[in-house]
């Protein structure tokens, strides 16, 4: 590198000299889960604060600080950043799997071009340029605010050194200066932990780690210097008038409620479902969850069915009653529970609780006027690839096995109900009543239909990652160890055919760029091995 015009003084301290980086990597592919309920509509890269957006005032400091090359890692809504290249002469790097793993993996995509460089998350934004006065040192940025998931603190030495859980430590900006030296060192050191499975959920900066410190110093800034927008209320209060704070779920609430956009705070993602995104929130001191519905949602869900569901469960202590539901656009509100938890399939206590409670549900006979058809919806996810082939090089066959257990099923279902048909152990919800007492009611009703009842207990199999003898004692529970053999049967094959269910439902996920992983390859192997399982119960 010629660092002869690469360097001038520092106008400030003269005795210093402005080294000039290389280049610039900024890492904006992440989908930003905390930004509920706006990250379906926007990358945080272009929220717009005081008319700006944060990836453009990047840009414009770094072109201001004379660094030119600059590389974008993207990912979610990656065809929103195509005008930059042209606008701002920007490389493009696209990270195919930023649904599936955190940003380490983002960086890997452009770790060779680390050499002289910075490295910048698209979602901060810098008061002042942080970019203008600077040595050829490396270095990464901290605030001096305390930020209790932190795992770093600044020391008298000024490194940064890791500390123990529960210890709040500085809070971790981003920003990183590497210069060759300790470029060549981290882009080893990423290739290392990207190949390994245990780093699939990483931060980039693991790579900056040495036993138990950084391999570079701290520089530290006022918590006003650089803000990052992680959450939809920062974003509001950074700037109110943020065209990105325009949200149909946040308009719904304030209609449903009866209050103003300003009484939703406290707004917090939730686990992410398959099928849905849900967020916390609280209106005059009540605490609410309000499901959006997830990609590719409109193509799986009718939700004129789900809300007749929710009608003729209403009342019944199934579930909480909503307290809003939207038809046409999948919005549900409904009341937050204190103490709520999980079912653990793990738990004999839990799964004698659960099975008590879907016999109970069941016993109700409630009827809907629509069905859900197990070998309609099977061809119907199949359709919904759009005629691309399956993953799967067996899958042919084993579609063809499954089918030839219809016969079978068609001949020993001898009643239906309204069947919950998603009844897996993370719908299965207890939690604290009124009297003080644990409760337990089942939530996501949105694939109940009008089916054989005892295609519930195969889901929560399959859900559970069962082996054979687990299923076969969940459907003893079920049961109270009466299951006449070719019920038994009956189930192993309903586990083959939802097996393949799901996992034709998960290849049309993953088309939409939506990984399930172990998940989708599990359900496959229940379409295979159980369709066998059948068929040699069945004498076929």
């Amino acid at each position: 590198m010629n660092c002869r015009r690469n360097t001038m003084p520092d106008a400030e301290n003269p005795h210093l000299f402005y080294h000039q980086a290389r280049n610039a990597v900024i890492l904006a592919a992440g989908f930003g889960m905390r930004m509920v309920p706006i990250n379906i509509t926007s990358n945080k890269a272009f929220f717009e604060v005081e008319g700006e957006t944060l990836i453009e005032r990047i840009i414009h400091q770094l072109h201001e600080a004379g660094i030119r090359e600059i590389h974008i890692v993207t990912g979610f809504m990656k065809e929103s950043f195509a005008f930059l290249q042209e606008k701002y002469g920007v490389h493009l790097i696209e990270n195919r799997e930023y649904a599936a793993y955190n940003n380490l993996h983002s960086l890997h995509c452009a770790a060779h071009l680390l050499s002289d460089s910075y490295i910048i998350p698209a979602d901060i934004r810098c008061r002042e340029n942080p970019f203008l006065t600077d040595t050829q040192d490396s270095w990464y940025m901290v605030s001096d605010s305390e930020d209790p998931q932190s795992d770093v603190m600044v020391n008298a030495e000024n490194e940064l050194i890791r500390i123990p859980d529960k210890t709040a430590g500085n809070a971790m900006i981003g920003i990183c200066r590497l210069n060759e030296k300790d470029s060549l060192i981290v882009r080893n050191r990423i290739e290392e932990l990207c190949a390994d499975p245990e780093y699939d959920d990483a931060y980039w900066e693991a790579a900056l780690y040495d036993g138990g410190k950084m391999i570079v110093p701290a520089r530290v800034i006022h918590s006003g210097d650089v803000v990052e927008i992680n959450t939809y209320e920062q974003l509001r209060e950074l700037d109110s008038s943020s065209p990105q704070l325009e949200s149909e779920a946040m308009h719904a609430i304030a209609s449903a409620l009866h209050c103003t956009e300003e009484d939703i705070v406290d707004i917090s993602v939730l686990k992410k479902g398959m099928t849905n995104r849900s967020f916390l929130f609280r209106v005059h001191g009540q605490k609410y969850i309000m499901r959006i519905p997830g990609e590719g949602t409109d193509m799986l869900i009718d939700r004129q069915k789900e809300a007749a569901v929710y009608k003729a469960i209403s009342g019944r202590g199934l579930c909480d009653d909503p307290v809003y539901i939207d038809p046409s656009s999948g919005f549900k509100i409904t009341k937050f529970l204190e103490g709520v938890r999980n079912a653990d399939s793990t738990c004999e206590e839990d799964l004698q609780k659960c099975m008590r409670k879907l016999k109970q549900f069941h016993a109700m006979k409630l009827t809907v006027p629509h069905t859900f058809d197990l070998f309609c919806e099977i061809e119907f996810y199949e359709s919904l690839w759009n005629g691309k082939p399956s993953i799967y090089r067996s899958y042919a066959q084993t579609k063809q096995n499954v089918l030839k257990l219809k016969p079978y099923i068609e001949e020993r279902v001898h009643e239906t109900c309204l069947t919950h048909i998603d009844a897996v152990p993370d719908n299965f919800l207890f939690y604290t009543g009124e009297n003080g007492k644990e409760q337990l009611q089942l939530t996501d009703w949105e694939y109940a239909g009008m089916q054989d009842p005892h295609v519930d207990i195969a889901m929560f199999c399959i859900y559970s990652m069962y082996g054979k003898e687990e299923c076969d004692h969940l459907i003893d529970l079920y049961f109270e160890g009466c299951c006449p053999a070719d019920t038994r049967t009956k189930i192993y094959a309903y586990i083959a055919v939802c097996g393949l269910l799901w996992s034709n439902w998960c290849e049309y996920k993953h088309h939409l760029g939506v990984e399930f992983g172990a998940y989708s390859l599990a359900q496959y192997r229940y379409a295979r091995e159980y369709s066998r399982y059948a068929a040699e119960d069945w004498g076929i």
